[in-house]
């Protein structure tokens, strides 16, 4: 069974597995650069991380940019764990979460190739692409669902 665990303590062991999946996923496949993966936001953010068996499988973080808007960023998850549903379970953990928070819109820049993946989960693409770490994005939205 999949658990899904929140932090927001950067010194905690949830934080440190999230921290390894981005750099394994970001970093050495997508060849992000290493001093861009880890940002001023951290300590601002909530931080997610699936685990089974105790191994960490994928991660996730929001926070919160004002009027009730979460953003939703470094989902990840890892190649050998890809193509199981976790991606879906670590957006689903996120609306649920932004629910709690009272939030009433999540947003998301998305790799272009995973578009299909966010509107199948309801998500709009809007706006046009841009580029965030040598990699072309496009902004997805949805409103969150009153609790």
């Amino acid at each position: 069974m999949v658990q899904t665990i929140w932090t927001n303590d950067l010194d905690s062991k949830t934080y440190q597995d999230a921290l390894k999946i981005r750099y394994e996923v970001f970093v050495e496949e997508q060849n992000v650069p290493e001093e861009l993966e880890i940002d001023d936001l951290e300590e601002q953010s909530h931080h997610v991380v699936l685990y089974q068996d105790d191994q960490p499988l994928g991660t996730a973080r929001i926070y919160h940019q004002g009027d009730g808007v979460y953003k939703i960023q470094r989902v990840a998850v890892l190649n050998t764990q890809r193509g199981h549903g976790l991606g879906a379970q670590l957006m689903q953990a996120c609306e649920q979460k932004i629910q709690q928070l009272q939030g009433t819109k999540m947003t998301l820049g998305a790799q272009l190739q995973a578009l299909p993946f966010y509107e199948k989960l309801g998500y709009t693409v809007e706006g046009p692409e841009f580029m965030d770490a040598g990699i072309p994005h496009r902004t997805v939205t949805k409103t969150v669902k009153k609790a």
